[in-house]
Parts: C-alpha cells; sequence; structure tokens
C-alpha cells in the first residue's frame, strides 16, 4: 500500500478540505466525550502551521439526506476551537453559496467546519455530482477519517477522484499500524478473536486462520467451537447450528498450519451476576445448567506463553465477560501481559474494536499497546481481508 503524506503536499495559501470523524457522543446537546475531537487535532494544527486554509467535512448521525435540525453539526464548533485554542468558522451548509462564503472568509491558517454532509442524499449514494460540489470549495484532499474508510461516500471516496488526495495524520498513522500487524507483520504472529458469536465474525476467522501462525478463540464463540469438538457447554451461548461450520474452520486452521487456541479450562456461574459463586471446569466437567463466562486460569497461561512466542499480536474481542468481574480475569491477564510485551519492544500488539477498546480500558493497558484502534467497523472489515473504499481511493 502506498500513498502520498502530507509532508509532500503544497499547502501554503490552499484550501484543504478534511474528511474528519466527528459523529461524537452527546449528553444534553455537548459532546460527552471529545475523543475524536482531540484525534483530529495533529492534521488540522500542521496544516494550519503550513498556511492551509482548514476546511473539516463530517457526517453526525443518520439524518438519511435531510435536514434534521437536531444532528447539525453546531454545536462541535465551540469545543473544536477550545481544543485547538482558536477560531472555529461554521457554515450552515456543506456546499454552495453558504459554505463558499465562509471557506473564501478564512485566512491562511484559519479553520472552518461545515454542515452534515449526511443532510445530502448524495453523501451516501457518493453522487459524482455531489462530490464536485464539495470539491469546489478545495484545492487538496485528506481523509484523516479512518472508521468512515470502509464506506464509499463522495467525502469518503468520490472526493479523493477529484483532488490531489492524502491521509492525514491519524488516518497514516492507522495504516502504518495496521499494515505492521497484519499486511507485512513480523511473525510469528498470533491473533486473539472474541465476543458473543461465530456468526458475526465467519469472515474474520475465515481470514485470520490463513494469515496467521496462531489464533486464540475466545468469549462466547469459543463455546460454539467446543461444542463442535464434541463437548458439553451446558447452558452456555453457543450456536450449535455453525458446528459444522466451526468444523471447517479448524481444519483451514490446519491446512494452513495456523495453531488454534482454544480453552482447555473454563470459568462457569449459574448466572452472570457480580459475587456469584464461581467454579473452574475441565472440560468434560461442564454440568447442564453451568454457563461458560471466562476462559480458565490453564487456558490464560497458554495464551501468555503463546504471545512469548510471537512477534506480532493483533486483537478483536474479549476473552470473557469482562464487563461483570470476576469474569474478566482471562481478559485482563491477556491484557497486561500483551501491553508488557509491547512496552517492553518484545512484541507489536496492534488491537481495535468497541469492546476490546473497552476491555483494553478497564485493564488499564491501553496506552501500552503499539496502537489501538477506535475504528469499529473499519477495523473489522480490514481484519477481514476488505478493501475499504477510502483507503483504496488514497493509493497513490
Amino acid at each position: 500500500m502506498t500513498f502520498r503524506t502530507l509532508d509532500t503536499a503544497d499547502l501554503a495559501g490552499k484550501r484543504a478540505l478534511v474528511r474528519v470523524d466527528f459523529n461524537v457522543p452527546v449528553d444534553g446537546g455537548k459532546v460527552a466525550d471529545d475523543t475524536r475531537l482531540r484525534s483530529a487535532l495533529p492534521t488540522i494544527q500542521y496544516l494550519a502551521k503550513q498556511g492551509a486554509k482548514v476546511v473539516l467535512l463530517a457526517h453526525f448521525d443518520r439524518p438519511k439526506g435531510k435536514v434534521v435540525p437536531e444532528m447539525s453539526l453546531a454545536f462541535v464548533a465551540a469545543p473544536l476551537a477550545a481544543l485547538l485554542g482558536a477560531p472555529v468558522a461554521f457554515a450552515g451548509d456543506c456546499v454552495g453559496p453558504e459554505a463558499t462564503k465562509v471557506v473564501d472568509g478564512l485566512e491562511n491558517g484559519g479553520v472552518a467546519l461545515l454542515e452534515n454532509v449526511r443532510f445530502h442524499a448524495g453523501e451516501e449514494k457518493n453522487d459524482p455530482e455531489f462530490a464536485k460540489a464539495l470539491a469546489a470549495n478545495g484545492d487538496v484532499y485528506v481523509n484523516d477519517a479512518f472508521s468512515a474508510a470502509h464506506r464509499a461516500h463522495a467525502s469518503t471516496e468520490g472526493l479523493a477522484k477529484l483532488l490531489p488526495a492524502y491521509p492525514g495524520l491519524s488516518m497514516q498513522r492507522e495504516l502504518e499500524a495496521l499494515d505492521a500487524a497484519l499486511g507485512n507483520p513480523k511473525k510469528p504472529v498470533i491473533g486473539i478473536v472474541g465476543g458473543s458469536k461465530v456468526s458475526t465474525k465467519l469472515d474474520l476467522l475465515n481470514n485470520l486462520v490463513a494469515k496467521l501462525d496462531r489464533l486464540a478463540i475466545g468469549g462466547g464463540m469459543a463455546n460454539t467451537f467446543l461444542f463442535a469438538q464434541g463437548h458439553d457447554v451446558g447452558g452456555s451461548l453457543c450456536e450449535k447450528d455453525l458446528a459444522d461450520t466451526a468444523r471447517e474452520i479448524m481444519e483451514k486452521a490446519k491446512a494452513a498450519g495456523c495453531e488454534l487456541l482454544l480453552p482447555v479450562d473454563v470459568v462457569v456461574a449459574k448466572k452472570v451476576a457480580p459475587g456469584v459463586e464461581t467454579a473452574v471446569r475441565s472440560l468434560g466437567e461442564v454440568q447442564a445448567d453451568d454457563l461458560i463466562l471466562d476462559a480458565g486460569p490453564e487456558s490464560a497461561k497458554r495464551l501468555l506463553a503463546a504471545m512469548d512466542q510471537s512477534l506480532t499480536l493483533i486483537w478483536n474481542g474479549p476473552l470473557g465477560v469482562f464487563e461483570v468481574p470476576p469474569f474478566d480475569e482471562a481478559t485482563v491477564a491477556a491484557a497486561k501481559h500483551a501491553a508488557l510485551l509491547a512496552k517492553s519492544g518484545k512484541i507489536v500488539a496492534v488491537a481495535g474494536g468497541g469492546d476490546t477498546v473497552a476491555a483494553l480500558n478497564h485493564a488499564g493497558v491501553s496506552a501500552d499497546f503499539t496502537f489501538v484502534s477506535t475504528a469499529g467497523g473499519a477495523f473489522l472489515e480490514w481484519m477481514e481481508g476488505k478493501t475499504l473504499p477510502g483507503v483504496a481511493a488514497l493509493e497513490s
């Protein structure tokens, strides 16, 4: 994957159309979590410092091509300005005279935020005419929204065909980290895939077993594999109708030389609740009314040893019901060990997906991983080996 980087761009006096992800959580009409605003700051500040006129494009919520006043991006301008320590002009439309007037009023280094691109039906349809209308207010295009890169929309893909296109600094960092994890990784590579259902991660599992040296499967989805091997999983979450599919994945892994790490012992309880009585069971001891809620200590120990033998780790999904202690023990142990290895330079550790980020934050180790992606859908599709339109459009 090759793409032009911003440090090669002539930016002084140019209008830089920057696609950002400002689809932020809201509480009482205010930004409840400014993580996405902060992640855009390095690119905005770099462009401003180079003397560009920075014009931000973003979506918010799902207005479905209509103007929905409560889905306006206007409320983002003030908190963004506070973070930047500089004014942010706001335009009540992302195309047409209103947008042009605000953009033309910018000085070099100035920043403007345009209204929700999804107020226009042409955005999600990737309509060429709408893309042209957006491009009219720019000289260069910068995509800094990896989290929206799996969508072929006008502001994520169409624009890149009309203007010189570059990844923003956050996007570039994400692409480099992902390439180091799965594109051109240091081997051996180990993957951890958890979560509740196999059915939601079939494409992911089929792609990974063909690429990894080892793959640990945890969470509720591990129960389906254990059941497929003939083990009783009691009353646990299990997609029994996918047993044949699980066996096919196991065969595919074997043929590709990918070692599958499934639990060898499990933590069970009669219900999911804090402080309930728990037990560690070997695979042959699970009782009819047992719920498997975490990987057992032997399973965790085996996973940590496998990490020690690896140079790259890619992680998506927790190993148990980590939100309800004590069913967080395997996930926390694995997260802390991976973080320790990454911090000491022994492994490249890349993780992503909403539950995974929450689990790493729960373990207090997110900052020690090599890279943690907050891009849910885009990260998953990339792990599945799919082409992301917003990324492909940037390739030079």
